[in-house]
């Protein structure tokens, strides 16, 4: 069986998610960072008027902050808790491609020379002469981060909310 997975990198390493989990790529757009969530969580952004937590990857891996480029894109994605799938973004460094792999194309990590935790990854896709680490997106995205990027999503939206404009006015101004 095939499976496709959508290739990008953090920190100079290649991973994937299976294209399945994607909901789109986005260029990078301002973040507005929200007090007192987890330092992984770079703040949120406003998509078509929907606010979406991004967490950032360098720092979810115990890395440093990613820098945002012309290259950076957020990757959204759906995280599954309890039944209940949820958007977060993930930034990336860049996005390279998507990939089709065989399930025997797929090993087992190895207990050494990653930069992630081991609970993060459900593999190592072979691709050609090199590996390309597979994420388990529930897993990276955990319990925790999710009720935090929800209370992030609370808090921006009563703050727009007591503040009549702000949201309207972002928009007209060429903001997602």
């Amino acid at each position: 069986m095939i499976s496709q997975h959508l290739t990008f990198v953090v920190h100079g390493e290649e991973y994937a998610v299976e294209v399945l989990r994607v909901r789109e790529v986005i260029a990078s757009l301002p973040l507005t960072r929200v007090p007192t969530t987890p330092p992984s969580i770079r703040g949120v952004v406003n998509l078509r008027g929907a606010v979406v937590p991004v967490v950032d990857l360098g720092l979810r891996f115990g890395q440093a902050e990613l820098p945002v480029t012309k290259l950076t894109c957020i990757v959204l994605v759906d995280v599954v808790e309890d039944g209940v799938a949820t958007g977060m973004g993930l930034l990336v460094d860049q996005v390279n491609q998507v990939i089709d792999l065989e399930a025997s194309a797929i090993e087992a990590v190895p207990p050494f020379g990653v930069h992630v935790r081991l609970d993060f990854l459900r593999g190592m896709g072979a691709v050609g002469e090199k590996f390309v680490m597979l994420l388990d997106v529930d897993r990276v995205l955990e319990a925790a981060d999710l009720r935090a990027a929800a209370e992030a999503v609370d808090v921006t939206t009563l703050a727009e909310s007591e503040a009549p404009g702000v949201a309207s006015a972002h928009a007209d101004a060429g903001g997602a």
